[in-house]
């Protein structure tokens, strides 16, 4: 099967964006569905901050096409607040909210960790082993809920398709051969994050590369420029290709094995407008325009 490359936005609610982005008096209960008919993915950011419920993920997956994919961000909760201690119920209530309402539009899971959550071999096993790799394991990993969920739980699955799991880190100390290591032992791919504030880290780790563009000038606010959009369309073509990318920081200096990649790519310089329009602008440059 051919590799995919899939560009998109984290998140789609944003005020300032409406009659800029979103055409004047576009309803904003008709905003995703007119993202989704530019963008062939977006970041799930709600599902960070708080709990959702089935209905929520069902109506997401009744806007968007056929074709299109959602990447879910995972609970704060157990990443932030937990900080990994304990997190099995807690696992349990993220899968149980509905999250396979979403069907075949269910992409990857990224797992946000904080600046203060530094590498942690053991904590880091413990979790990536808990995972679920598809949907049947996470109808069981659903199964382990507590009360905390706002809506009966949703433990149906139509087919058994994989769940695949980045993880993004802000912590210097993740510069460690150790990491790359456990990353590749659990195929957790390793978030490519462009940030002025943490580290930018590009060792391919699993079967596909997730990549977050969140300003590498300020944060969550800078335009990317043509120059540095073209240099990132290299690098992702690269990893669609199967070609060496050597063009960015590594931790291991073994080379990944060469195969064609999946990539997912997400604007988060939300402010300003810049994601919509830097997420255009790298689609045109990698032909999808």
């Amino acid at each position: 099967m051919a590799s995919d490359v899939r560009v998109g936005i984290s998140g789609w609610t944003y005020k300032p964006w409406r009659g800029a982005f979103y055409p004047p008096g576009l309803p904003q209960n008709r905003e995703l569905a007119y993202a989704a008919s530019i963008f062939r993915s977006i970041e799930i950011n709600g599902t960070f901050y708080s709990m959702q419920r089935p209905d929520s993920f069902a109506q997401w997956a009744d806007d968007t096409p056929d074709d299109f994919v959602f990447a879910v961000k995972g609970s704060r909760y157990l990443t932030h607040m937990l900080k990994l201690r304990e997190v099995e119920a807690p696992l349990g209530n993220f899968f149980a909210s509905g999250v396979l309402r979403l069907g075949p539009k269910l992409g990857p899971i990224l797992w946000q960790f904080p600046p203060s959550f530094p590498f942690d071999a053991e904590k880091l096993e413990a979790f990536f082993a808990l995972l679920p790799r598809d949907t049947d394991e996470a109808v069981e990993c659903g199964r382990r809920h507590d009360n905390r969920l706002k809506a009966r739980a949703w433990l149906r699955n139509d087919r058994r398709r994989p769940i695949r799991h980045a993880m993004e880190i802000r912590h210097e100390s993740f510069r460690d051969p150790a990491f790359i290591e456990l990353l590749r032992k659990h195929g957790v791919a390793l978030v490519c994050a462009d940030t002025v504030e943490w580290p930018l880290l590009m060792d391919v780790t699993s079967d596909f590369v997730y990549v977050r563009l969140h300003g590498s000038t300020e944060l969550y606010r800078s335009a990317y420029s043509r120059p540095a959009l073209k240099r990132w369309a290299a690098r992702i073509a690269a990893w669609r290709d199967g070609r060496p990318m050597t063009d960015g920081h590594f931790i291991d200096a073994r080379p990944p094995r060469r195969r064609p990649r999946d990539v997912f790519v997400y604007f988060d310089n939300t402010d300003k407008l810049q994601a919509p329009k830097d997420a255009l602008s790298l689609m045109r440059l990698l032909g999808q325009a």
